[in-house]
Formats: C-alpha cells, structure tokens, sequence
C-alpha cells in the first residue's frame, strides 16, 4: 500500500522518530523522507543501520542512533546528536513503546519497564526538544497511544494502562506548551499488522491469511490497517494543516470504537437490505 506524497511539505525541517526501524514507526520516518525531512529514528537492534543504509541510497538525510528510550541518557543522546547532525528539530514522534501485556502476573519490573520505555521517555524525549523548538520559533510532536488507552481488554493491566497515561499525558503537554508554539497531540491505533501481530498470529497457529479475516471483524472497515495507514495521520498533525489542533488524540481504528458489541457478529454487508 502506498500513499501519495505532499512533496516537499516538511523541506528543510528536522524530525525525531522513536523505534522507528520497524513497523508504525519505520513507516513514518519513511514517509517523512518522502516529503523533505531530515529525520532521525531510535531502535534498540542493530538491524537500524541497514535500514539508515536503504535509506540513505534511496537519497533521503537519515540517521539511526541505537539504544533504549528506558534510559533517560539516551533520550538526551539521541536529541544532541539530532542537534550535531542538523543543529536544529521541529517535530519529534514518540513512538518506542514497551509491549509488554500482562495483569494479575506483573511483576513490579513489568510496571517498571512499561512506564519507564513508554510514557515516562515520552515525557522525556519532550523535555529535551523543547529547547531546541523554542529556537526554531515552535514545533509539533505526536505521541503514538492506541485504543487500548481508551478501553478494557483482557489481561493487559500493563499495557492498556501504560497506553492510558500517554492519552493523558498529552492532553498536559499541550496545555504546557503552547504558549511556546509547540503543538503536541495522539494517534489512537487498532490492530495494525506489524512485527507484533505476526507474532501473535504465529503464537495462535497459522498467520495473516488466517487471522485477518478473525481480527479484522472487530473493525468496520473488516481489516487490520498497514503501517503505512498511521503514517499519513501522524504527517497530518505535524504540518501547519494542523495548525489549530493540539491537545487531541486521532482515531486511526477503521471504526473500531465506534462500533463496539453491536458490531460482533454482523453481516459483512447490509446492501439491498429493507
């Protein structure tokens, strides 16, 4: 799947995309390539310089710095060496993100490790560009939550409340913020097919030709979304188009939330019925 380009809408601008060698995150430090940033990505594999390599031969400015967003040195790290490279950053992406989905058996290192590579680096990463925002005259950043911030599912203590904070958090940042210019926001995903789950197809037996049809029921567009399909949102929120919008967190489910019970169970189609 692939999305059309607004060429050069984000030239000469400088972007921070956390955990973005993979997935959610791979595709928005793409697509931000793709419309003239200069864009810096985070990963905890070594896998992130090939991909800083691919991207570096397809002509885009890109630069991967590895480590852990759970380390608050390496937040300061990654945006210094942003700094270095480009001396300046105007969008920042919270996307690294701890999954780790567990209730009555968390542990404290469970709580430990989903708040602490989740929203308290998010909070971090935001602390540390501000400065640099302020400079350029302001900034936007957008935080990467999901659905699961919005409701209850089962056996995801950590996860759900991890994601919950983001929510929060952002709407806080915003009200902080703003007076220096710097918009912050969310995007709420559903079931996106990245690396995760694959591995949960995996883990169930068989893989997207089986689970996509189950999965996708919980939606009303009956299909889990691609990467590429939060990119698109995430470029939205960062661009002067969305000049006016801060504090506010952007459904990307395909109408999963919307639907709710109701939708279980339902026809596929309620064409040429009376």
């Amino acid at each position: 799947m692939e999305r059309k380009v607004c060429k050069d809408r984000f030239s000469d601008k400088v972007a921070i995309v956390t955990g973005g060698s993979t997935g959610i995150g791979f595709a928005i430090a793409l697509e931000l390539c793709r419309e003239g940033a200069s864009v810096a990505f985070t990963g905890r594999s070594d896998m992130g310089f090939a991909t800083e390599e691919s991207l570096k031969k397809a002509g885009y400015n890109a630069m991967f710095i590895q480590g852990d967003m759970s380390d608050e040195n390496f937040c300061k790290k990654t945006v210094q060496e942003t700094l270095n490279k480009w001396n300046k950053v105007n969008y920042l992406v919270n996307n690294a993100f701890s999954f780790i989905a567990k209730a009555m058996d968390a542990q404290a290192e469970d709580w430990q490790k989903s708040y602490f590579a989740g929203p308290v680096a998010y909070a971090r990463m935001i602390q540390n560009v501000v400065d640099p925002m302020r400079n350029q005259g302001g900034g936007a950043v957008v935080n990467i939550a999901s659905v699961s911030a919005h409701i209850a599912q089962v056996s995801r203590w950590t996860y759900n409340a991890a994601k919950g904070a983001v929510k929060q958090l952002t709407r806080c940042q915003a009200l902080d913020l703003a007076s220096e210019n710097i918009r912050v926001n969310s995007v709420s995903p559903a079931w996106i097919w990245t690396r995760e789950l694959e591995k949960a197809a995996q883990l169930d037996g068989g893989g997207r030709e089986k689970w996509e049809p189950i999965w996708g029921q919980f939606h009303m567009l009956e299909r889990c979304a691609e990467p590429i399909e939060c990119a698109g949102p995430a470029l939205f929120l960062l661009s002067d188009d969305a000049s006016f919008i801060t504090g506010t967190d952007l459904l990307i489910d395909g109408g999963y939330l919307a639907m709710g019970p109701e939708g279980l169970g339902r026809q596929s189609s309620f064409a040429g019925s009376d």
